[in-house]
């Protein structure tokens, strides 16, 4: 577990291996979810129309941010990089990136740490 702000900044995140998503024209991520229970996939067989994928978009600020995540990059690039692309509309910066970063970590396990 990191002990100070240095060592927080320094955690790098990847992609989590069985995560499926797609990119729009507008660089939105969008996050596929199977949706396989036994019970979705039986009413399919009985020609419900139940989609195979539920679809979440992420904003423009989490699009910009997942799409850095990439097993190299430090929490301290990314937000130095949300800085130079938004300015002062990215603030309180660190805060808001380690709570969404967090967010998708534990609750949606969307991203996995690499280096911890």
């Amino acid at each position: 577990m990191p002990n100070n702000n240095e060592e927080v900044l320094n955690i790098v995140f990847k992609t989590s291996d069985n995560l499926e998503y797609e990119v729009d024209k507008d660089n939105i991520v969008i996050i596929l979810k199977k949706q396989d229970h036994k019970v979705q996939k039986f009413f399919r067989k009985l020609k419900f129309r139940i989609p195979e994928y539920t679809k979440i978009s992420l904003d423009e600020y989490g699009s910009c941010v997942f799409l850095q995540i990439d097993g190299m990059k430090t929490i301290k690039d990314i937000g130095e990089n949300l800085e130079t692309k938004y300015g002062d509309k990215a603030h309180p910066l660190y805060e808001r990136l380690l709570l969404f970063l967090n967010h998708i970590n534990v609750n949606c396990h969307y991203i996995e740490k690499t280096n911890f």
